[in-house]
């Protein structure tokens, strides 16, 4: 049971389909907002006629009562165009409860007419449930699944890349067309919706383009450049995230652009090495981001832009892409159950771009990767 925080309920009113807490707390997948209250142990939704019997099956909490009956009830106690508020008024009166516990996202209309009914509230930030940073084996499982489609769907863009043709330009050609980003993720996306996965913003981004770490990559591949393909869908199915960046060249490196991926591969390595239960986020970014300083890559602003390595070594994955604990400078302490990425990464505007990104679980002592996709030197550069 969760923390109520000396309140009598915890409330919720959202779309489940968007709200990663809503789902997380019922386990029921729904496009439209309703509304949720645990008091004790007990676990209510209130929905609407035409969801009320799927949630009866499918959702994992212990009563589903009928919003268009408790709407009725409110007619009959005087309020003529009862509205939701009136409705969740009158359950937590039922229920005995006045002082309520809502997340940060909790919207501001509904919480003024609360307040206007006689409720007070507790705005609880994230985690708004600390469970859900800790993953069961059945949620690893699940991630696990999401990591090896996104695996496939990476590796359909790597044989792609392998089997297109330079030009006399130096443009990749495949199949008689050029390979372009654009190409690349649509191989990937198409591939993951083959596993039922759904791409989030998949990123390509060749040569210079990689140095932005969110550019999402357009245009023509060209050879000798570096490739940066950071892919992190969401199951259609169990709604969790997985996470992976590889970063290759089609053709030769340049000795630098070989320097950064070795630099980049050491410090990842000593990242993992250092993910263990009550490690600290922040002492292993630092270990991360000393690894690159030894090797001979600095961070710092060039040319009015920060270049090195200048974002944190990792986050948490769950029902959230980005969730905690950290791996970064603000860090976070680690516990058993966690699932984090690492990924360092360098960018540089006279060289280009590398990262590369795991995804592992913390254990008691040390932690499993998840990811089983190669990342060796042979696997940078491809004939």
């Amino acid at each position: 049971m969760p923390d109520l925080h000396g309140c009598d309920a915890i409330v919720m009113i959202a779309a489940s389909e968007i709200d990663s807490n809503l789902y997380y707390a019922t386990r029921f997948l729904a496009p439209d907002p309703f509304i949720f209250v645990q008091v004790g142990a007990e676990k209510i939704l209130v929905m609407s006629d035409l969801e009320v019997d799927r949630a009866r099956s499918q959702a994992r909490v212990d009563t589903v009562l009928s919003y268009s009956a408790y709407e009725s009830r409110a007619r009959q106690k005087g309020t003529s165009t009862p509205a939701l508020l009136d409705v969740l008024h009158l359950l937590l009166q039922e229920r005995n409860a006045r002082h309520l516990l809502v997340p940060g996202s909790f919207g501001i209309e509904h919480a003024d007419g609360l307040r206007a009914r006689g409720h007070t509230l507790t705005v609880k930030r994230e985690p708004f449930f600390e469970d859900r940073l800790v993953k069961s084996e059945e949620e690893i499982e699940q991630i696990t699944a999401t990591q090896r489609a996104t695996e496939e769907a990476v590796d359909a863009a790597i044989s792609a890349i392998r089997a297109a043709k330079v030009d006399k330009d130096g443009l990749l050609y495949l199949d008689g067309q050029p390979l372009t980003s654009e190409a690349l993720k649509k191989i990937i996306n198409v591939k993951l919706m083959e596993s039922d996965c759904v791409a989030q913003h998949t990123i390509v981004a060749p040569g210079l383009q990689g140095v932005d770490p969110h550019h999402q990559g357009t245009g023509p591949i060209r050879v000798n450049e570096s490739i940066v393909m950071d892919v992190f869908p969401k199951s259609g199915q169990t709604r969790y995230f997985a996470d992976m960046t590889r970063t290759v060249v089609k053709g030769k490196a340049s000795p630098k652009l070989k320097a950064m991926y070795r630099a980049v591969l050491n410090a990842q390595e000593r990242g993992i090495e250092l993910v263990r239960d009550e490690a600290d986020g922040k002492a292993i970014h630092a270990e991360v981001d000393a690894v690159l300083e030894k090797d001979g890559f600095t961070t710092g602003m060039v040319g009015g832009r920060m270049q090195g390595f200048f974002h944190g070594t990792g986050h948490g994955v769950g029902l959230d892409i980005h969730e905690p604990p950290r791996i970064s400078k603000t860090g976070g302490v680690l516990k058993s159950g966690h699932v984090v990425t690492v990924e360092p990464g360098l960018y540089y505007q006279d060289a280009g771009a590398v990262r590369i990104e795991d995804l592992v679980v913390v254990t008691p002592s040390g932690c499993r990767n998840l990811t089983k996709f190669p990342k060796g030197g042979t696997e940078f550069e491809i004939d």
